[in-house]
């Protein structure tokens, strides 16, 4: 790679992406300098990452794990400051030295450090896919306004940017350019999802799904949050909102596949016929080292594809009636306004009560239908209060419900 030093702010850094970020930078230390690492309560793993990587900054979500941390890297003798709370995300993210934030913070908690980085007009490596879901034309227009790059880091997203036309990346990859695939011959966007674990379940077995078996799924290496997303198809859902903002383009022409191989990660067709695919391993670092490097290619790691064992690729259509939250984020884009917000809200409600044993798989999204009926959908979400609001109501109404649930189950056992 090319060119000076890069420097790195990485949001989310004791996740799945953040090993996964560090693990590419590791092989190209000359080429980058992390500023800041930042995780919501994992003192114990950030203090490890400062010993190794040396940030100036840490940042800790949970300021009673701040205060630990603080006690660790005194021990350790080490230079780096920790912060606490969303202020000390913000500051890590405006720093002028920072060039490149990669935000992979999971869920709601993601969406004003990665908003903060859009106005500074930084080159953002997004994994955090709320940021779309709950602020999509908030969070578009400030990074066009600032002159911030986006860069999709979920494999899909990706690869749907890796085949798109070069004339869209002749200037470098602005918004204005990402965010222009109409009148290019792009016909249909086709997202591939494994389907899970689940995939091959009827109806009574999801009932009786366990959360243990949901975090376990058959491809990917991610957090239980994301996991279970994957399990209901939520998470495909959350992409196919997020697609919906990067590549303007209309929702009834991005098309969710299921691929069980986890070999295609995306696919751009064209009017004229070709379908367009970006296939290799299934591991986030290719697609982060895209990112990091783009427009050139660095090694990430990731062994090469071989054809010959993968052998054949299997394509089938998601089944809807027994995974409704895909159905659900494809009403929630037709209803428009504060929906989106209200669905993300009441999915990470939800996961979290599936997650704690307090509703069962199926419960996920009957909580969500229900936020979704009973919430005020606002039309007005172009400010970052409207979103906080709608986000809040909808959890509000998500944890009364899943009351509801646990009521009835236990009126039901006794």
């Amino acid at each position: 790679m090319t060119g000076s030093v890069q420097t790195v702010t990485i949001l989310g850094a004791t996740g799945s992406i953040g090993d996964s970020t560090l693990d590419v930078i590791a092989r190209h230390e000359h080429a980058y300098d992390i500023h800041a690492l930042s995780a919501n309560d994992n003192a114990g793993k950030m203090a490890e990452l400062c010993q190794r990587w040396k940030p100036r900054f840490a940042v800790m979500k949970d300021c009673d794990a701040a205060l630990s941390l603080k006690a660790s890297l005194m021990a350790l003798d080490l230079d780096t400051e920790v912060l606490c709370g969303v202020d000390g995300l913000i500051s890590v993210v405006e720093a002028d030295e920072v060039d490149y934030v990669v935000a992979a913070i999971v869920g709601a908690a993601g969406l004003v450090p990665t908003l903060a980085a859009a106005r500074k007009g930084k080159r953002i490596l997004l994994a955090n896919k709320e940021s779309l879901v709950m602020s999509g034309k908030l969070f578009i227009d400030t990074a066009r306004q600032n002159g911030a790059t986006i860069l999709p880091v979920d494999s899909e997203h990706n690869a749907i940017f890796q085949c798109l036309p070069d004339a869209l990346m002749d200037d470098g990859c602005s918004v204005d350019r990402l965010n222009s695939t109409r009148n290019t011959g792009i016909e249909r966007l086709l997202l591939t999802a494994s389907g899970g674990p689940f995939r091959d379940f009827d109806a009574q077995q999801l009932e009786h799904v366990t959360p243990e078996q949901a975090v376990a799924h058959p491809n990917w290496n991610m957090g239980r949050k994301i996991s279970v997303d994957s399990a209901t198809l939520m998470n495909k859902g959350l992409e196919l909102i997020e697609a919906w903002w990067l590549f303007d383009i209309d929702i009834s022409c991005i098309e969710v596949v299921v691929h069980p191989q986890s070999v295609i990660h995306s696919m751009v067709s064209y009017t004229d016929g070709s379908v367009l695919a970006q296939m290799g391993n299934p591991d986030m670092r290719t697609p982060i080292a895209h990112a990091l490097a783009w427009p050139e290619r660095i090694a990430s790691g990731v062994e090469p594809l071989d054809i010959f064992e993968v052998a054949k690729l299997e394509f089938e259509r998601p089944d809807m009636e027994r995974f409704p939250c895909l159905r659900l984020c494809y009403e929630a884009i037709k209803l428009g306004g504060s929906a989106t917000v209200v669905l993300n809200a009441a999915n990470e409600i939800a996961v979290q009560a599936f997650l704690d044993g307090r509703i069962g798989f199926t419960g996920i999204a009957e909580v969500i239908e229900h936020a979704l009926e009973q919430a005020e959908i606002e039309e007005d979400v172009s400010s970052l209060e409207a979103i906080l609001a709608a986000d809040a109501a909808a959890r509000n109404i998500s944890e009364q419900y899943v009351s509801t649930i646990i009521n009835k189950s236990y009126e039901h056992i006794t």
